[in-house]
């Protein structure tokens, strides 16, 4: 009986694992995702919006966007907003988790972007790093934060399964002679 009620705990303990409980945080994370999104209409570099940078558009190859650019607003769209929105609904621990790996190397990229913006040769005409972009890689900031807090936090259904089980294996440990049966 006892092998039974350990394998139903432990089995209860993975489950609870698999799972995440953000509380509070997924109100910081759906308003960064806003930010980030109201973000990508603003210039990220001279005339060029992010939503321009996404595409191609012609504005964009004007300013002569670097490729640390684009990967930061396709990465930012990915893992900051679709990732982060995905984590939120699921309330899947792995899909969080991704987000947090993936929202991490956009941090590098957005990073690159602004000092590839501030490094431009001297014969250029294209603009310098625009709002759009600091802003989106301080919402990509705030995102990192929380999902890094949301994915190592134990929830409460884990630390329950975990007392019981914990418990169960103490009753389990006793010597014959003090057990209640």
């Amino acid at each position: 009986m006892t092998e039974e009620i350990r394998a139903g705990l432990e089995a209860a303990e993975r489950n609870a694992a698999k799972e995440i409980d953000p509380g509070a945080r997924a109100m910081f994370v759906a308003i960064a995702v806003l930010v980030l999104l109201g973000s990508f209409t603003l210039p990220h570099a001279g005339s060029a919006n992010g939503w321009e940078v996404l595409a191609f558009a012609p504005d964009a190859a004007a300013q002569q966007i670097a490729l640390p650019s684009r990967l930061f607003v396709w990465f930012a769209l990915i893992f900051g907003a679709l990732g982060s929105i995905l984590a939120l609904l699921t309330r899947r621990w792995v899909a969080a988790w991704v987000t947090l790996a993936g929202s991490s190397v956009t941090l590098v990229f957005g990073m690159l972007s602004i000092w590839t913006r501030q490094t431009l040769p001297v014969e250029s005409t294209a603009g310098g790093p625009g709002f759009g972009i600091v802003l989106g890689w301080i919402a990509m900031m705030v995102i990192v934060f929380h999902w890094a807090r949301v994915v190592w936090a134990r929830t409460s259904a884990q630390l329950e399964a975990e007392s019981d089980l914990r418990r169960v294996v103490a009753e389990d440990d006793r010597p014959r002679l003090f057990r209640d049966t």
